[in-house]
């Protein structure tokens, strides 16, 4: 389900007072791939209730790359929110996920990193343990990417 943050935020803490586990994570997820689903298959796994916040298209984490996003943001957020392992869904504008991340104050927050990637990179590490919370590094699945997507689509059409 696609919702706004506070929305997003209020049920994340209703479901905690139930004892859930909550789980985040982001992306931009500007052409969805196998990386993208195994991350958040994974995430699934490490609790009851999965949010994904998707970088909304004026978020300078999406828009710093030129061109990008290819994919408007709305439809990006419908796509992550067809996977079966997602329950909720929110688009953000900002650059980092700190601020929404101190809303909703997540179990566990998940990270999709290559191996020179550590915990003390991430820079949304502190606002997760404000609330006890922890992060968690996920292996990026090599060789899996947007970019490489692009690339692959320009030297074969371009």
């Amino acid at each position: 389900m696609i919702l706004d943050i506070e929305n997003a935020s209020r049920i994340a803490k209703e479901e905690k007072a139930k004892g859930k586990i909550i789980v985040t994570t982001n992306g931009c997820f500007d052409i969805l791939h196998v990386g993208h689903v195994r991350c958040i298959h994974e995430a699934k796994n490490l609790g009851d209730i999965l949010i994904v916040g998707v970088n909304s298209d004026r978020s300078k984490g999406v828009t710093s790359k030129p061109g990008r996003p290819i994919v408007p943001g709305i439809e990006r957020a419908e796509l992550v929110d067809s996977l079966k392992p997602v329950d909720y869904v929110f688009l953000f504008d900002d650059e980092t996920p700190i601020s929404w991340i101190r809303k909703i104050k997540p179990d566990v927050h998940v990270k999709a990193a290559d191996s020179s990637y550590g915990i003390e990179q991430c820079v949304e590490r502190f606002a997760v343990q404000e609330n006890s919370g922890k992060v968690v590094l996920l292996p990026k699945t090599s060789g899996k990417s947007t970019t490489n997507i692009i690339s692959k689509v320009l030297e074969t059409y371009g």
